[in-house]
């Protein structure tokens, strides 16, 4: 090649490559491709397939004609499987035809007759971009042995840069959609969600964030999450510092939205990295429907515990005068225990109710006093035998002989007692066991109830401790959620700890520890 040849094309390189750099999109990218090589080789026609890892075709660009021509991709499958790009994609090595009417290689079509338009050359190139297929180049002149080697070569020069062009707006593209797709995700949750910067200044929010906080809103903000809800800074900490470390917060709040309109919502709060800068993602939950729902429980409680202590007051009142009635060894002796057994259990529950009630207030203990731990622990274990009998089950005492008193609501801690006991009963088989333990040192005193039931799972072993809490219906008996939470509330409002050792299929332990000073106020 003469100097001035060489110097002409490399002049026509850089313009090549100044003009494939003015562009990202994938179609435009194509185009210009197609027709800078054309031009620069002087083809008549001339094609360029993109495909995807797969070598499937993902887009072209055909010119004939001095225009682009329109295409669908059923047609440009067809050229991948039959003509000589498809080979060239197979091979992945450049293709000269100098005679297409001698070439057993080229796919020839009906205008490619002797009386038509004849015989032609082509060049078909491989295009890559760090060694991965990303399309194919043909370029077809209406005369046989038109293109020479200085052709052939540039037009490997010019494939070497289309593909690193072509490479990039695939990514471009690919970029482009995924970014789509994570906004159409975005605006479509069924969650408000809220993205700010350090300072808690609104930068963007979702179509149901948009909806609340209203006209408010166009773009990135001057208003602040501050000015919509109460942050909770114990959990995020103080400027965000938690949520700078890594770590999320949860937490509940009311939100005041457009309209005056104030929403109970429960927030999610983490830090999430766009565009490599680190901004917060508020998340809002929406739980009306779970404070109305937990108001109407507070309601029924409310109307269980009014409406059924007097009546009951009455039943047990009169118990107590049959009882002195009734002729010693009667033979409705037995009835009139199950009676005597089943409004003790119903004034326990409805104690209970009465307590979580005053402890979830805040309220203090308002009958402590030294209590025997032997006496108490032995009576509870006596209020439940006849149903232990009943279900064949047997109960081990491991009870230090001689414990000491502990200052309590004697009440309170012998149905925290009972309800784990019951619990254990109602977990543990037929024929099965089921142990209580207690023992105490200088500081606390411990109690234990092991049942031989099925175990609860390692990821409700907290939330069984909260009210209304039920685990799946089909392996566990049903109950109403509650005789755990009362069991948390009393032990807590003694400044004691309850937690729950298990593992499924071997059962499940129920511990507690209490201090034994006397002071309860701390």
């Amino acid at each position: 090649m003469s100097l001035a040849n060489t110097q002409t094309s490399l002049e026509l390189i850089l313009r090549i490559s100044r003009e494939l750099a003015t562009t990202l999109e994938l179609e435009e990218a194509l185009s210009k491709v197609i027709q800078l090589s054309m031009e620069n080789v002087g083809a008549e026609r001339g094609s360029l397939i993109a495909v995807n890892n797969n070598l499937e075709p993902i887009v072209a660009a055909i010119f004939a004609d001095g225009h682009l021509v329109p295409y669908t991709i059923e047609q440009v499958r067809t050229i991948l499987s039959f003509g000589l790009a498809g080979q060239v994609i197979k091979s992945q090595e450049p293709v000269w035809i100098v005679d297409t009417s001698k070439d057993e290689r080229w796919l020839r079509r009906p205008d490619d007759a002797a009386n038509k338009t004849g015989a032609k050359s082509a060049i078909c190139i491989a295009l890559k971009a760090r060694d991965q297929l990303v399309g194919v180049l043909t370029i077809v002149h209406p005369k046989p042995d038109f293109f020479n080697q200085d052709q052939f070569e540039l037009l490997q020069t010019i494939s070497d840069l289309a593909g690193i062009t072509i490479h990039n707006a695939i990514l471009y593209a690919s970029l482009n959609e995924s970014n789509q797709r994570f906004q159409e995700l975005f605006d479509d949750s069924i969650d408000p969600i809220i993205i700010t910067d350090w300072d808690g200044n609104i930068l963007e929010a979702n179509r149901q964030a948009r909806n609340c906080v209203g006209a408010s809103f166009g773009g990135p903000l001057s208003i602040s999450m501050q000015d919509f809800h109460l942050v909770n800074w114990e959990e995020v900490g103080e400027n965000f510092i938690h949520l700078q470390s890594g770590e999320t917060a949860n937490y509940e709040s009311e939100f005041n939205c457009s309209g005056q309109k104030i929403l109970p919502v429960e927030i999610h709060v983490r830090k999430v990295i766009i565009n490599e800068k680190e901004l917060i993602q508020w998340t809002l939950r929406d739980i009306s429907e779970r404070k109305a729902l937990d108001a109407l429980r507070e309601d029924m409680m409310s109307m269980i515990y009014h409406d059924l202590r007097s009546p009951l007051a009455n039943i047990i009142s009169s118990l107590d005068i049959l009882d002195t009635l009734l002729p010693k060894n009667s033979s409705i002796t037995p009835v009139f225990q199950i009676a005597m057994r089943s409004t003790d259990r119903m004034q326990r529950l409805i104690n209970s109710l009465l307590d979580i009630k005053r402890l979830e207030a805040g309220q203090p203990i308002t009958n402590p006093k030294f209590t025997n731990m032997n006496t108490l622990l032995q009576e509870s274990v006596e209020a439940l035998e006849p149903t232990i009998s009943s279900k064949r089950q047997k109960i081990v005492l491991d009870i230090h002989p001689d414990l000491p008193q502990l200052y309590a609501d004697e009440g309170m801690i012998k149905r925290v007692v009972i309800n784990l006991l019951e619990n254990a009963i109602k977990f543990s088989p037929l024929d099965g066991n089921i142990l209580l333990a207690a023992s105490s040192d200088e500081e606390q005193l411990f109690i234990s109830i092991k049942d031989s039931g099925p175990g609860i799972p390692d990821d409700a072993q907290d939330r069984i401790f909260k009210k209304f809490t039920r685990l799946d219906a089909k392996s566990f008996p049903k109950g109403i959620g509650l005789g755990l939470a009362f069991c948390k509330l009393a032990v807590n409002a003694h400044n004691g700890k309850i937690w729950v050792n298990s593992t499924i299929g071997q059962g499940s332990q129920f511990n507690i520890s209490l201090p034994l000073k006397k002071d309860l106020s701390t």
